[in-house]
């Protein structure tokens, strides 16, 4: 008989595998509430029209997408910021500003599974809506680092890529580029680091090359990496928009160095991130050995909202990967081996004794505490092997002596110790254990 297995791209999560998986949940939880973001959840079927209006019919070659039954075109989300765009421009009016929100979810790209990235996968988002100045991106980019060093990851296992599409568009305008070859220029840069001088190949092709001083200038702009050389670099370009830019930029690392965070950041304009909806500060995570892909992104989207046809509203967000963020932890050794192990394990003699302890197990879950224990009957020292071996730290036996009497014997499975107590003092006694280990 033929055996069934998962699509290719999706995974199982057997229990050990979904506890650590949990663990990086739970800790994003905990730091985005510490930020005040509050949660929030979507459908994961969007109208296809969704995504094409953000990114154009291209996209649907990496959508999971098909008519539905009632013959609409519709798609599995592949990302949260369509969808978290639709939401907050539904009530902008009603949502008090800044709006600041997040979400852990699951999404699906039809591409070609490989390692840090699979075919489903989950992300935490976080958006700052409402907000056009650069506190905005120190709130977020502090929150991105947040969420990784709450892990113990270190900056010298991290650190963020920052740089400025609005920057770079004002740059190549005081060089001489239209908006549409600048425009062009973004998508080569993009490109440059996997294509190297090919990458401007189709730029060559579109505007009849590049001299090559421009060149020069832009492949020199790429490689800046210090606020300071920065400065120095539209020094020469005398114009209000490049001064005002950097003083964001001052801004910006002021706040995150002020925070303490400034081992954390590098200044790179090399990052451009292709899609062409970001309007200002673009940022990528990466881990300092450069094993795994990007561990996160994001960057300022003014425009999306209102082109999506609500109204015009400031965004800024981010989204880290599950997948990658796992590989990581694995790589540091800093993921913990998560036991399943109840906190209680119950002997029972026979039929009697079962129904008197019955009564206790359910009142000592009810109490918080994960008991567990044979639903067969089974010979004592099978019991005791199975409390043993369970990882429990304390066993409760219910012997007929003991069920006679109306007590219960308590054994400390570390200290092997042990005592009676009366059983309607059961519960108190496995709360006063575990309040004192």
């Amino acid at each position: 008989m033929a055996t069934f297995q998962s699509l290719p791209g999706f995974r199982e999560f057997y229990p050990e595998d979904l506890a650590r998986r949990n663990h990086i949940f739970r800790r994003w939880r905990q730091t985005a509430g510490t930020f005040g973001f509050a949660e929030y959840d979507a459908p994961v079927l969007e109208p296809l029209e969704l995504y094409k209006t953000k990114s154009g019919d291209e996209i649907e070659a990496q959508l999971f997408s098909f008519k539905d039954k009632g013959d609409r075109e519709v798609s599995l989300r592949p990302e949260m910021t369509p969808t978290v765009c639709r939401l907050v421009g539904a009530k902008a009016n009603a949502l008090k500003r800044p709006i600041k929100w997040f979400s852990i979810a699951e999404f699906y790209r039809y591409e070609r599974a490989q390692k840090g990235r699979l075919r489903a996968f989950y992300q935490f988002n976080a958006d700052i809506f409402g907000e056009p100045g650069p506190e905005a991106e120190i709130e977020l980019i502090a929150l991105l680092v947040q969420c990784l060093a709450g892990f113990g990851l270190t900056a010298e296992d991290f650190y963020v890529r920052l740089s400025d599409r609005d920057l770079w568009f004002f740059y190549l305008e005081a060089l001489g580029f239209d908006d549409a070859q600048a425009r062009e220029l973004l998508g080569a840069i993009d490109r440059f680091e996997k294509m190297g001088d090919d990458a401007f190949k189709g730029y060559v092709e579109k505007f009849g090359g590049l001299t090559s001083d421009k060149k020069d200038a832009v492949l020199a702009f790429m490689k800046i990496r210090s606020l300071d050389a920065l400065s120095a670099a539209i020094a020469p370009f005398a114009g209000e928009k490049l001064s005002a830019r950097l003083a964001d930029w001052c801004k910006v690392l002021d706040g995150l160095a002020a925070m303490g965070l400034g081992d954390f950041i590098q200044v790179d304009l090399s990052v451009v991130r292709g899609l062409a909806y970001y309007t200002g500060f673009v940022f990528e995570a990466f881990d300092r050995k450069g094993d795994l892909r990007a561990l996160a992104g994001g960057g300022r989207y003014n425009d999306l909202i209102k082109k999506l046809g609500y109204p015009d509203l400031p965004a800024v967000g981010f989204a880290i990967g599950d997948v990658t963020t796992g590989l990581l932890l694995e790589q540091r050794g800093l993921m913990p081996n998560f036991v399943q192990a109840p906190d209680v394990y119950c002997v029972i003699g026979g039929e009697k004794e079962r129904a008197a302890a019955f009564g206790d197990i359910h009142a000592i879950r009810a109490a918080g505490f994960r008991v567990d224990y044979p639903l067969k009957e089974v010979a004592f020292g099978k019991q005791f092997k199975a409390a043993a071996e369970s990882g429990a730290k304390l066993a409760l036996i219910y012997g007929a002596d003991e069920v006679a009497k109306g007590v219960v014997k308590v054994r400390d499975l570390t200290e092997r110790t042990e005592r009676e107590v009366a059983r309607a003092d059961a519960v108190a006694t496995v709360r006063d254990f575990f309040s004192g280990s």
